[in-house]
């Protein structure tokens, strides 16, 4: 496929005149070393566009992660039950229109154009409340509805995503790409909680909240000046809603990792759910203490980020996913092992955050280079849109799972549940096609064979 974008001509100083040349100046040399420093891939025009929007909107969700729910805390002094209906509310669309979302962007095309429109509605939801908290008239149940919006522009969002990144990169390129954009995934969790911390001291939690507004324009510009051949649209029939669940439960590379990443998800938001009120309470860690230990999982996830790659290209695509499933689950067992002095307490949970946070980089770097070969573009958008509707719907249910069993058993009992829980997941790995696999030499084509 050809790119519109990509810079063919010949460096400076590598024509006729070559070597023999006149050096360069410092600042000739300084600037070609720099150019020599950045990724490849992101020398392409297009999709270093399409990179700028993704990372733009993630730390401004960063952002709004913190600010939503303190706007929630300190400005309508919302409850727990209200607390608990407000982050449901921001996943419930993922449940309920994951699979309808699929099926009408497959139906439709314009990938772009609903991603694009996905931004705008998410920027006007955002405005909206520290217009409101500045007028006087924010109430709760205007927060309910920005965070069932969000969630519904967030699924249109996430299941035009793929086919419009698949478009932009070659299928030797898959690896690559989804680690630059896992890259900056990870550098927003660094360094957005902290902006967002910032913010909602400076200017209060809902203002702080017009950065993340602001991102998804930022976002919104960079989509509308990337252009890219996108796939066509694939003419709805009769059974189009569930072709993407179909094609899931068919395809044995994308079952296998369906149920291993559910798994994951479960288990893992049960102890999501005990890991803040055990450290604290059990453990008696200080809460700035506990969110530098929470920073060096996403420094985890930055080195993931980069050697993801290494790893694919040493042992296969495949064999890194299985990696990622268990080095994602198994340092979080440190957490309910820790014990004894409190330098050796924190170690332990500093390691823990670590480790997880590079395993959950190449577990998301592999299944994304992987789904993007052997899912066809005709239905990729509704296998997105079923996929999350599994995936992200093991979460709520993982959270209240992990509470209750919390209260009947204790923390630290349940926390053990939890983290060996999240090891079975490799055992849908086993017996499957996955670890053999590897991503298709650079120049084949995807042609959906998998289909």
């Amino acid at each position: 496929m050809t790119r519109p974008g990509t810079d063919a001509r010949p460096s400076p100083g590598t024509g006729p005149a070559g070597p023999a040349g006149p050096e360069r100046p410092l600042p000739g040399r300084l600037a070609a070393r720099c150019a020599g420093a950045v990724p490849p891939l992101l020398r392409d025009r297009p999709f270093r566009r399409y990179w700028c929007a993704q990372t733009i909107s993630m730390f401004g969700d960063q952002v709004s992660a913190i600010a939503l729910p303190l706007t929630g805390v300190l400005v309508l002094r919302a409850g727990p039950a209200q607390m608990g209906v407000l982050t449901a509310l921001v996943w419930l669309p993922y449940l309920l229109l994951g699979l309808h979302a699929g099926a009408w962007v497959d139906g439709r095309g314009r990938r772009r154009v609903t991603m694009i429109v996905a931004d705008l509605g998410r920027f006007g939801l955002l405005a909206v409340i520290p217009v409101s908290y500045a007028l006087g008239t924010l109430a709760l149940w205007q927060l309910y509805a920005v965070a069932f919006g969000l969630g519904t522009f967030g699924v249109l969002f996430q299941v035009s995503d793929p086919a419009l990144m698949v478009a932009l990169l070659r299928p030797g390129e898959y690896v690559t790409g989804n680690s630059l954009v896992y890259g900056s995934r990870a550098f927003s969790f660094v360094g957005g909680p902290s902006l967002g911390g910032i913010l909602v001291q400076a200017l209060s939690a809902p203002f702080a909240l017009l950065a993340d507004a602001v991102s998804f324009l930022g976002s919104a510009f960079f989509l509308a000046r990337v252009r890219p051949a996108e796939p066509p649209p694939d003419r709805p029939g009769r059974g189009a809603l569930a072709a993407g669940a179909r094609f899931m439960l068919r395809e044995p590379i994308v079952r296998a990792s369906l149920a291993s990443a559910a798994t994951i998800n479960l288990f893992n938001f049960m102890f999501f759910a005990l890991f803040l009120l055990y450290a604290t309470r059990s453990l008696h860690v200080r809460p700035g203490v506990l969110g530098l230990v929470l920073g060096a999982g996403a420094i985890g996830g930055v080195l993931g980020s980069v050697a993801a790659r290494r790893i694919e290209a040493a042992v296969g695509v495949g064999w890194a996913y299985v990696i990622g499933c268990v080095l994602f689950p198994l340092p979080l067992i440190l957490v309910p092992l820790a014990a004894g002095p409190a330098p050796l307490v924190l170690g332990m949970l500093f390691a823990a955050e670590f480790l997880s946070g590079f395993g959950v980089m190449v577990l998301d770097i592999s299944i994304g280079a992987m789904f993007a070969v052997v899912i066809p573009d005709r239905v990729r958008s509704r296998v997105t849109g079923a996929f999350q509707a599994v995936n992200y719907g093991t979460r709520p249910l993982g959270s209240l799972a992990g509470g209750a069993l919390g209260s009947l058993i204790g923390l630290r009992p349940a926390l053990w549940v939890a983290t060996a829980g999240g090891m079975l997941a490799v055992g849908w790995l086993v017996a499957s096609p996955v670890p053999g696999f590897r991503m298709p030499a650079p120049g084949i084509a995807d042609d959906g064979a998998c289909d």
